[in-house]
């Protein structure tokens, strides 16, 4: 749990945030004084809501827990979209000062916009995020892909972040639909859980279900460093998935040689030196000429993973920014956001993930079942 300076600061600058789009935008509205003593009211809980919501599973039990986290997530979501409506509205204030056209209807119905968008992209964000993920079929192609794993067919679910609001019946529609897809191999992309084996093990039990002609395989991701990765490891074996930690296994499919790898989360020597992250050693003693799928959770990884003569990595954890406008904050830790992209000869595939972090919100960033096929390098 964060120290208590810490929790002091954030809670300070949440407050002081919170204090600014109360001042900003509630005068401005056209509304009566008990409308504007509402705005205040929930500015108020909000600022109490958001760090209790973030911190119910250290301090209570569900189902309180949950029910804290799903006020405190809700209230997160609608304090982002309303933070950064207010800064684009004091922009445009500025530039309207700055150009003599400053004037009363401006204001207060800017401030209107504000509350109606934040509101607006928090509903829609809402049910995107909690609908079932849509599938993305992607071809990804290989040079010299042996003739029998031409449509080669890979289910890459990430992110899920089985927790305080995805429970059980959300993982359970993922695994029915990836079950319909009849792929050759299901790969789950790490952040699988937010919480203990304890709390989540009867959520988690369907994915013994997942059915694939050469299983599925499991790769850690951070939360579940945060969750205490070797249980989950080990819960996850008994349920039948394979985790590979800087490790490979060899697919014979119809004749053909398929190397499968997969590594630890990129920061998981912070949390166990043992299991640094290494694609190198994933890939040692593996046969050569076979195609090489890497299964890594932080596209981060890629650079190494080309280094270690890969040709195709899978990976996660971005969310592809989950909600505007935090996508575009993503390039400043990952060289990649969502989608199919190369680096060298390796091609790097993006999961926007197939659930959620932290508030239920989806909005220019939707979640996804991706069902990928190898296919030949044209020419």
């Amino acid at each position: 749990m964060p120290s208590r300076r810490f929790l002091f600061t954030v809670a300070v600058l949440f407050g002081l945030l919170h204090a600014w789009i109360g001042l900003r935008i509630l005068p401005a509205l056209p509304v009566p004084a008990w409308g504007q003593w509402l705005g205040g009211a929930w500015l108020a809980a909000s600022w109490l809501l958001v760090p209790a919501g973030l911190l119910a599973r250290f301090l209570w039990r569900a189902p309180v827990a949950d029910r804290l986290t799903w006020a405190g997530m809700l209230s997160m979501g609608l304090f982002s979209s309303l933070l950064v409506a207010t800064a684009l509205r004091d922009l445009v204030l500025l530039g309207a000062h700055l150009a003599g056209v400053s004037s009363a209807v401006l204001t207060t119905w800017s401030a209107v916009a504000v509350v109606a968008s934040a509101l607006l992209v928090s509903v829609a964000g809402f049910i995107n995020a909690r609908r079932l993920a849509r599938v993305v079929e992607v071809e990804v192609p290989l040079a010299g892909l042996p003739h029998a794993l031409h449509g080669f067919r890979i289910a890459q679910i990430s992110d899920i972040h089985v927790g305080p609001t995805i429970k059980g019946s959300y993982l359970a529609r993922i695994v029915d639909r990836v079950n319909r897809l009849q792929p050759d191999l299901v790969a789950v992309t790490g952040d699988l859980v937010d919480g203990s084996v304890a709390e989540l093990s009867a959520h988690t039990a369907h994915l013994a279900r997942l059915q694939a002609r050469h299983g599925s395989y499991f790769v850690t991701g951070n939360h579940e460093y945060y969750a205490g990765a070797d249980s989950w490891v080990a819960e996850l074996r008994r349920l039948g998935l394979r985790v590979l930690m800087n490790e490979h296994v060899v697919l014979s499919h119809d004749g053909a040689q398929l190397v499968v790898a997969g590594v630890t989360d990129y920061g998981a020597h912070h949390f166990d030196p043992a299991q640094r992250s290494d694609p190198l050693a994933a890939v040692r003693g593996a046969p050569a000429g076979a195609p090489r799928v890497l299964l890594a959770h932080q596209p981060r990884t890629a650079p190494a993973a080309a280094q270690a003569g890969f040709d195709l990595q899978l990976s996660g954890h971005t969310h592809g920014g989950q909600f505007w406008p935090w996508n575009h904050f993503v390039p400043l830790q990952q060289p990649f956001t969502a989608g199919l992209h190369r680096l060298q000869r390796l091609w790097v595939y993006v999961s926007r993930g197939t659930g959620y972090w932290g508030p239920p919100k989806r909005f220019g960033a939707p979640s996804e079942i991706t069902f990928l096929r190898l296919v030949p390098m044209p020419g």
